[in-house]
């Protein structure tokens, strides 16, 4: 099977190179490893490196507590991040974090594993979520490097419940402890045998809790408000735009709106402001009150700010499965409303659960639960910060072990 697993990764590096050219995120994937091993920096012999793997931004949101923790406690550690994604190192910068070293992750071969350890000698390694590289994985092993699983949450569907797994299995009976985010990863990994266990659950809560203290006044947006509160649709696609567009003109909404778009691409970006006709103005152009209903963020990093000025949010994503991050809101007091394709984030159901999230499908559900949020604003506002104090404290209880 361990053949067979090193075929896969490097038929999929191929296909990456093979469509590389026209493909700007695989572009970025080849560029950001090209030279790759002479570009490393010389690690001092008496350095303790410890390894923080994340697949993405995400993931790198939920290892920046335990980091900060780490840090505080002993700050002559050094702390390595790698990504698997592009979108992680072109936008981990927009972050406040400690990390020392930052780099993509070598794709996963026997020899890229042992050259990679052999460089950094990690004190402790971090995998987040649930993104595991098997002969990273297996050469910590060998070297007796402990190894961590962090806001780790994993699904039947993942292959290492299936009955060809079993390789899989191994990887993950490698690691020294998993901390997880609900019973339910909980109970999958007892059922194959894995039993050093925490549930802590999901460390972006204290990100985002550490983010809402250090908001920062956003003159143009508290220009564009005069006071009130806006609507947010908050790295939102085309399928919540045209949704929102059609729940916006034929209930002649009065409310203010800030749009963040996923993609700020100038195509996109024209896109939005023909379908809102001359409702918008764009952020980056924004002087004065100019009288328009809809301002347009076009450019990265000021959606988690814009957040405080809201009254409830419409997330992104939620109709392809790939939800954006509804916790950001709703540790503002925003109620928020996605798409129906939300079993892969849990928080999305804890939301739903517990009041301050809204699954609709149609305009019409729209409709009717944004009344329901405007008709109880003040309790859903009370709701939001409970959840986020009953959820907040994962990264604490990973460090006390």
């Amino acid at each position: 099977m361990g053949v067979l697993y090193n075929l896969s990764i490097r038929f999929y590096a191929f296909f990456i190179w093979l469509v590389h050219t026209k493909h700007p995120k695989a572009k970025a994937w080849i560029n950001g490893r090209k030279n790759y091993w002479i570009n490393l920096p010389e690690i001092p012999q008496n350095e303790q490196i410890y390894w923080f793997h994340c697949a993405s931004l995400g993931e790198f949101d939920q290892g920046i507590p335990v980091m900060n923790l780490i840090k505080a406690n002993n700050p002559s550690i050094r702390i390595l991040v790698t990504f698997f994604s592009p979108s992680g190192m072109e936008h981990y910068h927009n972050r406040k974090h400690v990390a020392d070293y930052v780099f993509y992750l070598p794709i996963d071969t026997p020899q890229n594993a042992k050259r990679f350890l052999d460089h950094f000698n990690p004190k402790q390694i971090f995998f987040i979520k649930y993104e595991f590289w098997l002969n990273y994985i297996f050469e910590a092993k060998k070297r007796n490097i402990p190894l961590y699983s962090i806001s780790c949450i994993l699904r039947p569907s993942h292959i290492f419940f299936k009955w060809y797994g079993g390789y899989f299995r191994k990887g993950l009976r490698a690691f020294d402890h998993f901390y997880v985010q609900n019973k339910e990863t909980s109970l999958l990994l007892l059922n194959i045998g894995i039993t050093k266990i925490s549930i802590t659950g999901d460390t972006r809560f204290d990100k985002v809790l550490e983010n809402k203290m250090l908001v920062q006044i956003d003159d143009k947006i508290e220009c564009f408000l005069q006071g009130s509160k806006a609507i947010i649709l908050g790295s939102s696609w085309p399928t919540e735009e045209n949704l929102f567009h059609k729940y916006f003109t034929e209930n002649n909404i009065q409310n203010k709106v800030i749009i963040a778009p996923h993609d700020i691409s100038e195509n996109h970006l024209s896109f939005i402001e023909n379908l809102f006709h001359d409702q918008t103005i764009r952020y980056s152009k924004f002087q004065d009150d100019s009288g328009k209903k809809i301002l347009l963020i076009d450019c990265i990093g000021k959606l988690a700010n814009a957040y405080t000025y809201g009254k409830y949010a419409f997330i992104g994503g939620g109709f392809t499965g790939k939800l954006h991050n509804t916790l950001e809101p709703v540790v503002f007091g925003l109620p928020v409303l996605f798409g129906p394709k939300h079993t892969r984030f849990p928080e999305a159901q804890q939301f739903i659960d517990s009041g301050i999230g809204f699954s609709i499908t149609t305009k019409e559900e729209f409709a009717r639960a944004t009344l329901f949020i405007e008709q109880n604003l003040s309790d859903l506002h009370v709701k939001c910060e409970q959840e986020i104090k009953k959820s907040k404290g994962a990264s604490e209880r990973i460090s006390l072990r």
